[in-house]
Parts: structure tokens; C-alpha cells; sequence
């Protein structure tokens, strides 16, 4: 028994040392000295029942200072600062933000809130358009929990049985009539509008004659003043004409035509963009001065609000903390200086972006497709709901790009540079916190069949380029040309991966030259896509810099497409001006 315990205890020993000679040897890696591979000799494998030679031995040395195991060496720091610089930024752009008054509170009504029922691909363009009475119905039941009243804006496509519905749910009607260049149906819609203030007296509070017809130069404003008189002289109840405020002052004939002056004050388009954070202040200027214009005539303010998603207007950034912060805080102002305010609107249009882009359809403060309300009382709003998703899966991308880059060394083994882990590293990072952004915007920013196509497989293109640029960095492949995939025999590559990474570079290409062209030539409502471009142009500079392309002459194809760029990048920065951020990064990554 004594012997038996005397042998474990010695065992024990042994290996207990054995443990802490290891753990020495680990010690010393992590403090980057490399003569924690210098194993003693008997250390070494044994080969035929013998001890190696010193020729072995010294071998054995240098391949294991050479190639001490992946998961030791910097890809592992690498990869931990990663994931740590995604989580951290991820965490900070997901902060939700408490506002002191919910922009929607059923305990605390609005006097009034634009409203048109179209979902979905219904649109006001189409005269096939047709909204059921249930449709109308099933929002004016929920509109009625936070306001009191309604303001339309036409009385075709069914929306001539609002003030019915309205009536059945309590709502009060300012009914708009739609007035453009077409004299007949500009007469059905007078001619229906009076018709509805007659039938529903109790319901219908006034009537708007024109929506911005001056802005869009449909009627001239002697014309309108007529039509306005007209109306006027058929109906009990009051009526206005609305435009935006630089209409109302340069058109001062309408001051004795309307009752009342309905002004439109959207800080986002004004020709000088105003920022959220002065945009209330901005409405109680323009009031005052449309006020001192128009003595002795109420002003309403017909039309306030904010977008939540698109482009950028110099400093006018739509997102949804601003959105809640702006309606929020004008009709804060709109209580403690009593005046009339009719935020703009109840639900997002996904048919305006047809002709707004994406801004256009991203004025509600409902979804458009789910009815839900965007800002419920008491929640703290986040420009990103999903943050958490978004972030893990920035992280799974990044170490996504880690694993190929070693897969690569793996198959070719070699002695690769620190700077290649290290341009590895920043493309996994720059990859992992811009996925999510550029998948929002997608979803977002994607309208119709031909949106979806557009902005998936560039955001597809953009995910594939650090995974294939952490294979070619770890491989010494250059960049590849468009000769490679697409030029004749004898000119296209062999490899696989190689013509792979061809495509993606040739879809992130002509995507990017055609938003490009778009900012350049029409860019009013053109969505700036910088985090794709971002996630895309990464991994080919730092190919480009690290592994230069083989000698001989300049692709041209590739040189008419860099022109276009950096002309495109130099007019676009200063067309959109140095405020604008999202346009300066798009233009950095062009």
C-alpha cells in the first residue's frame, strides 16, 4: 500500500511539473518571446527508439519558432479586438434615446393629423386606384384613440366616403380638394367636395382648395383666388388654401379669398435645410412671420413632420429619434403658445417613393404595411430596434473573414506579414459594423422588384468582398482585373476563387458607377450607399496596397471607371456640401 501511494504521489509530481513547465512556455508566448519554442532536447519526438540528432533538433526548433499555433499568435488578438471594436460601436449606435414627450399619446389627443389610406402598392397615381370602405374604416378606428380630427386631401379613389366613416368614429374632417392642370377633374373634386360639406355638416370643419398647386405651378394665383372665392360662396363652413410658407408671401392676393391661412413649414426641404435640433425654433419664426404678413387671418400650420429614413439634405439627417424629436417638440410649442398644428401624417406612403425616393415614403408616424404605431408612450427610441441582431451578426461576418483568411494559410502554408493580419483585421471590422447598417438600409431603402435586385446584391457583393480579400491577402494574390473574368482566352484566370472574386468587383462597379451617375445627374432623392460601398472598398484598397498588381499595362476598363469616380466624388462633395456626412462618405468610398 505504502509503494502503491509513494508511486502516485511521484506521478503526480511528474506531471504536475510537467503542467508548469508548459505553463512557463505559454507565459513567455504571450510575452512575445520566442525562445518559449526553444524546447529542451528531450522534449523532442523520439524517432526509432532514439533521441533526434542535433540536425533534427535544430529543425525541430526553427519550425516551431516559425509556426507556433494559430490560435496563440496575433489572429487571435486580432480577431478579439474585432469583435470587441464591433460589439462596442454596435452597443453605442443601438442606444436608445427617452424623450420627454412621446410624439403619439392617447391621453393627450391631437387637434389634427394628415391622413391617406393607401397601403401597400396602392397609389393616388393610378385611377384604377380604389380604397375599400373597410380599409378606411379599420384606421379611422385607431386614428380616433389619438386625435380628434383628420385632414384629406382629395375626394377620389373612394376617399370620398371619409367623412361618413369619420363621422361613425368620431373624427372631425378639414376635407382637401385636389387641384392640378386637368380643368374636368379638377371640377369633380369641387364639385364632390361640396357636395360632402353639405351631407356631413357636423363633420367636415372646412375645406382646403389646392394642396402646393402653386408650387407646382398647375394654376396661376389669380386662377386659384377665383376658384377659392367660388367655393366659398357654395359652402357654410370655412375655406383655406395650403402651400409651403415662401408661397403664401409671394402670393399675397389669396390674403382676402381664405378664411384662413394653412401654411406648410417642413424644416427637411427647405432650400436651406434646417437641422432636427432647430426645427422647432424654425416653425415659430416662419409662424410669426407668416402672422405679421397675413394680419387678423388664424394660421394653421398644415403641415409639420419629419422623415424617418433616406438621404440626407446637407445637415437634415431623417432618422427616427429625430423624426419623434421633432413632432414632439412642436407640438410642445404648439400647446404653450396655443396655435393650430397639423402634423404630416399618419402613415407612411410606400407609393411616394416612386417619385420621392425614400424619404417620400417615410413621413408617418405608423408603418405603412403593419398599421403599428413607430413611437409607443414610455419606450425608448433607437435608430436601430434590431441592434442586437445587426451586431451579432457583424460579429459572425467578421470572424467569418478571420476564417477564411486562415483556412487560407492552412492550405498554403507560409510566413505571412503582420501587416496583411492586419489589413485582415480591419476589413472584418469594418465589415462587422457596417453589415447591419447596409442590411437596414436595404430593407429600408428597397422598393419594388427592381430595388430589392439593386440593393441585395450590392449589399451581397459587399459581404463577399472581405471574405475574399482576406483569401487573397493571405495568398499574395493581386486585386483581380476585369481581363481576368471577362476578357478572351489566354487573358482569363484558371482559378476559381480568382473569378469569383472578378464578379464581385464587377457587380460593386457598375452598381456603384450607377448611384454615382444618379447623385450627379438627379440626385434629389437618391439614397447615398455608403456602408456597402464602405464594406466593399476596404478590402480592395488594402489588396491594392499590399499586393500590387503585376506589371504591365493599365486595364482600361478599370481606368474609365476610376475617372468616373473621382469625378463624380469631387462634384458630389461639393454639390451636397460639407455637412452632409452620409454624402462625404459615400464620395470617400467612391
Amino acid at each position: 500500500m505504502v509503494n502503491r501511494g509513494l508511486i502516485r504521489i511521484n506521478y503526480v509530481r511528474n506531471v504536475a511539473g510537467k503542467v508548469r513547465h508548459l505553463l512557463g512556455h505559454l507565459n513567455m508566448l504571450f510575452e512575445n518571446r520566442t525562445d518559449a519554442w526553444r524546447l529542451p532536447a528531450t522534449a523532442l519526438p523520439k524517432y526509432g527508439g532514439r533521441r533526434a540528432d542535433s540536425h533534427t533538433e535544430e529543425a525541430w526548433r526553427i519550425s516551431s519558432v516559425r509556426r507556433p499555433p494559430f490560435f496563440l499568435r496575433a489572429p487571435l488578438t486580432l480577431l478579439l479586438i474585432s469583435l470587441g471594436v464591433v460589439a462596442a460601436v454596435w452597443w453605442w449606435l443601438g442606444t436608445p434615446v427617452s424623450l420627454v414627450r412621446a410624439p403619439i399619446d392617447p391621453n393627450n389627443k391631437l387637434q389634427c393629423i394628415s391622413y391617406a389610406p393607401f397601403r401597400s402598392r396602392q397609389t393616388s397615381l393610378s385611377p384604377a386606384t380604389q380604397v375599400s370602405r373597410e380599409q378606411i374604416a379599420e384606421d379611422l378606428v385607431q386614428l380616433a384613440k389619438i386625435s380628434d380630427c383628420i385632414r384629406t386631401y382629395a375626394t377620389d379613389l373612394g376617399l370620398d366616403q371619409i367623412p361618413e366613416l369619420a363621422a361613425k368614429a368620431g373624427l372631425k374632417v378639414i376635407q382637401g380638394i385636389f387641384l392640378d392642370k386637368d380643368r374636368q377633374k379638377n371640377a369633380t373634386q369641387i364639385a364632390t367636395a361640396i357636395r360632402l360639406s353639405k351631407q356631413f355638416p357636423g363633420t367636415i370643419i372646412a375645406l382646403v382648395v389646392g394642396n402646393e398647386t402653386l408650387l407646382r405651378h398647375d394654376i396661376t394665383a389669380s386662377d386659384l383666388a377665383a376658384t377659392i372665392r367660388s367655393v366659398k360662396a357654395q359652402v357654410a363652413v370655412p375655406v383655406t388654401y395650403a402651400d409651403v410658407w415662401e408661397f403664401w408671401l409671394s402670393n399675397r392676393e389669396l390674403y382676402d379669398a381664405v378664411d384662413f391661412v394653412t401654411v406648410h413649414i417642413l424644416p427637411y426641404w427647405e432650400n436651406v435645410p434646417i437641422r432636427a435640433e432647430f426645427a422647432a425654433a424654425h416653425v415659430d419664426t416662419i409662424r410669426r412671420r407668416i402672422a405679421s404678413a397675413f394680419p387678423g387671418k388664424e394660421i394653421l400650420i398644415g403641415e409639420i413632420g419629419w422623415p424617418s429614413e433616406g438621404r440626407m439634405r446637407e445637415s437634415a439627417l431623417p432618422s427616427r429619434v429625430n423624426q419623434a424629436r421633432v413632432v414632439s417638440e412642436v407640438l410642445d410649442l404648439a400647446r404653450r403658445e396655443n396655435f393650430r398644428v397639423n402634423p404630416f401624417e399618419a402613415y407612411d406612403e410606400s407609393w411616394k417613393r416612386d417619385i420621392e425616393g425614400t424619404v417620400g415614403g417615410s413621413w408617418g408616424l405608423f408603418d405603412s404595411v403593419q398599421r403599428t404605431l413607430k413611437y409607443p408612450p414610455g419606450i425608448p427610441i433607437s435608430n436601430f430596434p434590431l441592434w442586437k441582431l445587426q451586431m451579432y451578426s457583424g460579429m459572425a461576418l467578421a470572424v467569418l473573414v478571420f476564417g477564411a483568411a486562415w483556412l487560407t494559410l492552412r492550405r498554403k502554408p507560409g510566413e505571412p506579414r503582420l501587416i496583411s493580419w492586419l489589413a485582415v483585421g480591419l476589413s472584418a471590422s469594418t465589415a462587422g459594423i457596417l453589415f447591419g447598417v447596409a442590411a437596414q438600409k436595404m430593407f429600408d431603402e428597397s422598393y419594388g422588384a427592381g430595388g430589392w435586385l439593386l440593393w441585395g446584391s450590392l449589399l451581397a457583393a459587399a459581404t463577399a468582398s472581405p471574405v475574399f480579400g482576406a483569401n487573397a491577402l493571405m495568398s499574395g494574390r493581386p486585386s483581380p482585373s476585369f481581363l481576368d473574368v471577362l476578357g478572351p482566352r489566354g487573358y482569363r484566370t484558371e482559378s476559381l476563387l480568382a473569378i469569383m472574386h472578378g464578379l464581385v468587383l464587377i457587380v460593386i462597379v457598375v452598381i456603384g458607377t450607377a448611384t454615382a451617375l444618379g447623385l450627379v445627374f438627379d440626385p434629389r432623392f437618391i439614397d447615398f450607399p455608403f456602408a456597402a460601398l464602405t464594406m466593399a472598398a476596404v478590402p480592395f484598397a488594402a489588396m491594392t496596397a499590399l499586393n500590387p498588381p503585376r506589371k504591365g499595362n493599365r486595364p482600361l476598363a478599370e481606368s474609365i471607371f476610376a475617372g468616373v469616380f473621382l469625378g463624380a466624388a469631387i462634384y458630389i462633395g461639393f454639390n451636397e456640401g460639407p455637412a452632409n456626412w452620409q454624402s462625404l462618405w459615400t464620395c470617400a468610398a467612391y
